[in-house]
């Protein structure tokens, strides 16, 4: 095998190249990976095939249908998470010594949050910190913040992961809301359980039980299994259902705050809501990140009095 010096001789290709290994790797695809990363899949397949040249081992294993890692594959993805992760730290532990924090911060979020809030926010956090690139990845599921190699994800309601450190940045709940011409059919529920009842609008949200709504409400934390006619994993198909008159949405306030100041939906229950705030979660490692910092700062102050800021007072009688 050759030697470390000979091998990382050109030590930001082969840093690179790392980098492409490990996406391969978690996609099991060559064509997954060159799309991730904006290259051709005939790069991607030159590159690795230096790379096992370089290492002078198999990584992978090649058929027509798929890719499929080797066990030397398997222990240079372990080396290569490793090192791309001191490389890291040895880059944010610098950036942290200066003031104009640089380098790629890799963000998820969910659809219409991202596209309405954290995408324009973000673009305000490139003005100021110029060193800084972004990759804004929109996803109406929950992500594996590690193994999918994001540095943060903007998420809303309960953090389960204990490994994870959630940074609030948006103190917020879901409610309850239907269009006016809904409850002229069907009229007003008036307890929780008169839900079952009703025609609920169903959105798989990232960390929602599908078909179970439980709030708190006067008589504390209740549930109610719900139905209706239509359902989707999209927030802005359900939303626009619900002002088509549906059915009964249960959505984050920030979500709905327009319908509601503008008469297309009004809040049903205006006593129940559930908890759902809104979070920054980075992994323990990254969290000391100088890039990570400021960009989890700047996200608060943004969501919270910003131009594009989350509305969670003063609608719908909160």
């Amino acid at each position: 095998m050759k030697t470390l010096n000979a091998l990382i001789a050109n030590n930001d290709q082969f840093v690179r190249d790392l980098q492409l290994f490990c996406m391969v790797a978690r996609r099991s695809s060559f064509i997954a990976a060159a799309t991730e990363m904006g290259i051709s899949p005939a790069h991607v397949s030159k590159r690795i095939a230096m790379l096992e040249t370089s290492l002078g081992v198999k990584l992978f294993l090649r058929t027509t249908r798929r890719v499929s890692i080797t066990s030397d594959g398997e222990a240079a993805f372990q080396w290569s998470q490793k090192i791309l992760e001191d490389v890291q730290g040895m880059v944010d532990a610098f950036a942290g010594l200066t003031s104009d924090p640089r380098g790629l911060l890799r963000i998820s979020t969910s659809l219409r949050l991202g596209r309405d809030h954290v995408s324009p926010a973000l673009s305000l956090l490139r003005q100021r910190y110029g060193g800084l690139e972004i990759w804004l990845e929109l996803l109406d599921r929950r992500v594996d913040l590690v193994g999918e190699n994001f540095d943060i994800d903007i998420r809303v309601g309960e953090i389960q992961e204990p490994h994870l450190i959630a940074h609030r940045i948006v103190e917020s709940s879901r409610i309850l809301a239907c269009a006016p011409s809904y409850l002229d059919r069907k009229g007003m529920p008036k307890t929780l359980s008169d839900l079952a009842h009703h025609d609920c609008l169903l959105f798989r949200g990232r960390d929602q039980r599908f078909g179970v709504w439980r709030l708190t409400g006067p008589n504390g934390e209740e549930s109610v299994k719900v139905t209706g006619p239509v359902a989707s994993n999209h927030s802005d198909i359900v939303r626009q259902w619900a002002h088509d008159g549906y059915g009964v949405i249960m959505a984050s306030v920030w979500d709905v705050a327009s319908s509601l100041q503008s008469g297309e939906l009004v809040r049903v229950l205006p006593g129940h809501r559930q908890h759902a705030d809104v979070w920054a979660v980075t992994s323990a490692r990254s969290s000391a990140s100088a890039k990570i910092r400021v960009c989890v700062e700047f996200l608060k102050e943004q969501l919270t009095n910003g131009p594009f800021a989350l509305v969670t007072r003063g609608v719908g009688g909160l």
